[in-house]
């Protein structure tokens, strides 16, 4: 339930909300931090921030490679988890190159960091709810 302060005040200053829990309700019913602590318990935080570092870098050379900002690259998707379920390196290579068709500077050095990169990250799968 919402409160918001009377007109006469907000000359003064500006309009404030104030919320009223319910009653029957507890703050305990709300644990938006313990979900957060779950998934990153599920996924291991070092491999998240390891994903995260290799994403900005991704979106930091398809920007460079495409000569453009973010928000004009191509529609594309490099999904890493599909690249780490290839049998090696050339299968990857050629994924993403398929990918790259329609960049028009060369992709070689990009397609061989990235698959430096990942080498040796660990797939994300999807966490299953209880």
């Amino acid at each position: 339930m919402a409160a918001v302060a009377s007109p006469e005040s907000e000359s003064s200053q500006q309009a404030r909300v104030y919320f009223q829990t319910p009653p029957g309700s507890t703050e305990e019913a709300e644990t938006p931090v313990r979900k957060q602590g779950r998934v990153t318990v599920k996924y291991d935080r070092k491999e998240l921030r390891k994903r995260l570092n290799l994403e900005e870098w991704i979106i930091d050379q398809l920007t460079d490679l495409y000569d453009c900002e973010e928000e004009a690259i191509p529609e594309l998707e490099i999904d890493v988890d599909e690249l780490l379920d290839m049998e090696n390196d050339v299968d990857r290579a050629a994924r993403v190159k398929e990918l790259l068709v329609d960049c028009y500077k060369p992709t070689e050095e990009f397609v061989a960091e990235l698959l430096d990169r990942i080498r040796g990250m660990q797939k994300l799968s999807t966490p299953q709810k209880k």
